[in-house]
């Protein structure tokens, strides 16, 4: 029988005369996934890569192994992945298909060579049409009147439509998260979409660009640079979840506690 981690963890904290608070504080893990982990309510957590680095940060935090409690974890409780329950094909059997594969015959020389002769044709088609339209054209005696110089309406339109999409592009803003340490984002678009739906982020991983007319973001903690069109913005140290609404107009404004976004 595995030994139990989250007991593990709640007698370490608990001799050690430390609140869940503090190691809130000093992990920047939610209270809630702290207790998760004591519990062992593994679906309460975002998912096995999460739980691992949970579980890494806070053993270190309460000075235990965190390598044997993180393989404890990935031994008796972590799913395999499909890669992993795909049936073993012997190497023969590969070669096999693999041999089928190479020796499906392609088209016939006869084939392509018809094919080639086809497109010559109808390009020498092509260019015997456009060159006759051309010279009808040169021999006629133009008797068009002069074009007034109003704008045609269509033109009017087109000009406007024109004017209204550059007005669209104006108005995205882009915006790309850059941790600096651990931190929790929740990152949500205009349309309500969850472009970063509650992750813990990881230094130096490689963080997209994001376009959209407006974002609202929660951050767990400072540990993090926001680029907003291009401009490197930093995070004040805060000992509570920060939150931002971002817009290309007004730039970037707190947003109180009960505003901000949770990606539940």
């Amino acid at each position: 029988m595995p030994a139990e981690i989250g007991a593990t963890l709640r007698e370490a904290r608990m001799r050690a005369r430390i609140d869940i608070s503090e190691i809130e504080a000093q992990t920047k893990i939610r209270a809630k996934y702290l207790r998760a982990l004591e519990n062992e309510e593994w679906d309460l957590l975002p998912g096995p890569t999460f739980v691992k680095s949970f579980l890494r940060t806070y053993a270190q935090a309460l000075d235990l192994d965190d390598k044997a409690i993180v393989e404890e974890y990935r031994q008796y409780y972590e799913r395999p992945n499909e890669a992993d329950l795909q049936p073993i094909v012997p190497a023969s059997r590969q070669k096999n298909q693999s041999n089928r594969r190479n020796g499906s015959p392609g088209p016939s020389r006869g084939y392509a060579i018809a094919i080639g002769v086809v497109s010559f044709v109808i390009v020498l088609l092509v260019v015997a049409l456009l060159t006759s339209g051309s010279s009808n054209n040169n021999n006629k005696t133009p008797t068009t009147p002069a074009r007034s110089a109003t704008v045609p309406r269509h033109q009017t339109g087109t000009h406007s439509s024109r004017s209204t999409s550059a007005g669209t592009q104006s108005s995205v803003v882009a915006l790309s998260v850059q941790p600096t340490a651990p931190v929790y984002v929740c990152l949500i678009s205009a349309g309500g979409r969850k472009l970063i739906p509650g992750l813990i982020l990881q230094p130096g991983s490689t963080q997209p660009t994001y376009h959209s007319k407006s974002f609202t973001i929660t951050l767990g903690n400072s540990s993090v640079k926001l680029f907003i069109d291009g401009s490197a913005r930093s995070v004040p140290p805060s000992s509570q979840a920060i939150g931002y609404s971002i817009t290309k107009a007004s730039g970037r404004h707190t947003l109180p506690s009960s505003q901000q976004p949770t990606c539940k």
